[in-house]
């Protein structure tokens, strides 16, 4: 038996999964998703930074697209970290196109002239 909180809305219900994922203390169906999915495959949102290659001491806040799997959350910051930004860049502007074979794309979540 494994509990949860479930933070899908700000509800917060108290999840309890046993090992055949059956799934109990959820007020709506998306508690048991999200249970279910923490255990077999979690998957987490990113929100980072990218320096900008031609602005001295500047960066633009990017975002996954989608949620990545758990397991690859510092793989995937590496790539950022590793890879810049020319401005001037536009909210949605993609910086990265499938980072790491993720399906995930990096994108950009700021403006900058």
């Amino acid at each position: 038996m494994k509990e949860l909180t479930c933070i899908v809305c700000p509800r917060g219900c108290r999840l309890t999964i046993d090992d055949n994922l059956n799934v109990t203390g959820n007020f709506c169906p998306r508690g048991a998703e999200y249970a279910k999915n923490e255990l077999t495959n979690p998957k987490r949102m990113i929100t980072s930074f990218m320096r900008v290659k031609n602005r001295e001491n500047c960066v633009v806040s990017v975002k996954t697209s989608v949620a990545i799997p758990k397991g690859m959350i510092f793989q995937v910051m590496e790539e950022i970290n590793h890879v810049g930004v020319d401005a001037p860049t536009r909210i949605g502007d993609i910086a990265i196109k499938d980072v790491l074979g993720t399906g995930a794309d990096i994108v950009i979540t700021k403006n900058i002239k």
